[in-house]
């Protein structure tokens, strides 16, 4: 399925935003964003017959590609992701997708460009991302880095 990668170019298939990239195009965003959950939900169908609710937990390819997983499952939940220009300065409020230390374990953080408020909006922020993540079986621990910012750490409950 085509679409648009983080900067809004066009691209040979649906990528998700990370919150690195640019702000994504709005044309069709919605439905692509759609479509690729409802791929990851069929994905877990299929690959989670044992479970008793196998859209509740992560298949095994996104313990792979947990940076990809959990942008999608937010974007599909109306979260919004931030983004920068050109030359990387912020330039919306939204979460940001990164590998964590550990793999399979991702950082989720709250950023924004400068004077936006997004440091004080972080906390119920985060706590919203938290609520959906978990709904999907995902694990999000909130923590407080340098400075006193709040991340969360993301990974599929085992």
């Amino acid at each position: 399925m085509g679409g648009v990668d983080n900067s809004g170019r066009p691209s040979d298939g649906f990528e998700v935003a990370t919150g690195d990239g640019g702000i994504p195009a709005e044309g069709g965003r919605e439905a692509a964003v759609r479509v690729a959950f409802e791929g990851l939900l069929q994905i877990r169908r299929l690959m989670n017959t044992g479970a008793t609710d196998p859209e509740a937990v992560p298949a095994a390819w996104e313990g792979h590609q947990p940076v990809r997983a959990v942008s999608l499952a937010l974007e599909a939940a109306g979260v919004r992701p931030s983004a920068v220009d050109t030359e990387g300065h912020r330039v919306t409020t939204g979460y940001r997708v990164s590998a964590a230390e550990r793999p399979g374990v991702v950082r989720v953080e709250w950023l924004g460009p400068p004077g936006s408020g997004a440091g004080y909006a972080a906390h119920e922020a985060l706590r919203e991302c938290a609520a959906a993540l978990g709904r999907l079986g995902w694990e999000a621990l909130e923590y407080r880095g340098p400075r006193g910012r709040r991340f969360l750490e993301v990974e599929a409950l085992p």
